[in-house]
Order: structure tokens, then sequence, then C-alpha cells
């Protein structure tokens, strides 16, 4: 009989090795570095990180899930973001992360909701609110003629109209 302590020993180990092959799969992706959709290039590894409270790999799915305080860096995509968990599934090259998901990009360009997906690929953000709430996206635009004024006041935006 294998006394208590080994046979954790050993567990630890496992979940050791079993959290290696995935951290290096996500490590392998290369991402575009653009919000709008792009096609992943060919190359090196770049690093993507995440940490979190815990995590777990399906060997058979080849899904990692990443639970509570999750942290993404992804410094290749200039992209950080956090949740309250992420899931990257690795066969269709995308991350949902969902529980108050804040994504900021290139330092200045963010968004806030419940629930987003990243297609790695695509380079595309997919973000759905909580019930009753909505999106937040921050982008920052470069004026190109900051000190232009005009005279033209902004158009008034139409009343919403709700079908029911």
């Amino acid at each position: 009989m294998i006394p208590r302590y080994q046979l954790l020993k050993s567990q630890i180990s496992r979940l050791g090795l079993a959290l290696v092959l995935p951290i290096s799969l996500v490590g392998a992706v290369v991402l575009p570095n653009q919000l709008q959709p792009a096609t992943a290039q060919s190359g090196g590894n770049r690093p993507l990180t995440i940490r979190s409270d815990t995590q777990e790999y399906d060997a058979k799915t080849q899904v990692i899930t990443a639970r509570g305080n999750v942290q993404m860096v992804y410094p290749a995509r200039q992209i950080q973001a956090t949740s309250a968990q992420a899931q990257y599934f690795s066969k269709e090259k995308r991350i949902d992360f969902s529980g108050n998901v804040y994504i900021l990009q290139q330092g200045s360009n963010s968004i806030r909701a419940e629930k987003v997906t990243y297609l790695i690929d695509e380079g595309k953000f997919i973000a759905l609110p909580q019930s009753n709430r909505q999106v937040e996206s921050v982008y920052m635009i470069e004026d190109a003629n900051p000190n232009r004024q005009t005279n033209k006041p902004a158009p008034k935006t139409p009343a919403l109209k709700r079908s029911n």
C-alpha cells in the first residue's frame, strides 16, 4: 500500500505535467496585433500567460479551464484580460471569458462585459452583457486635426423604437 503523502505527491506531479502541455500549446498560438479581424501569422512561439486560483486541463477535449481571479497577459497582441473564469479551446483556437470580464488592448482600448469570446485566428472579440445591461467598449481614436473646430453640432440620435 502506498503511503498517503506519496500518493498526494504523485497526483501533484501528474497535475503539473498535465498543465505544462496545455500552457505550452497556449504559448504556441500566434496572434495578430489588432482588434480588427486578421489572420494568425506563422512563425515563432509567443507566450500567452494565464494566472488563476485553479486551473484544469481535459486531455480528451484539449480544453483548459481557469477559475477564480483569472488574469491573462498576451504581449504579442498587447492584450490583458481579467475575469472570474476563462476557457481556452485549443482545437477551435478560442478563449471564452465569463464573469465580470475586462479586456484591455494596446494600453487604451477596452471592453467590459459579462461574457467575451476571443476568436484567436480572426483577432475578433464577441461580447455579451448581463441581462438588462449593456457591453461597454472604449476606443482611443487619433484625431488627425485636433485643433479644428466645427460649428456644426452633432446630429441628434433618433428615439429608440421598441418592438413588442
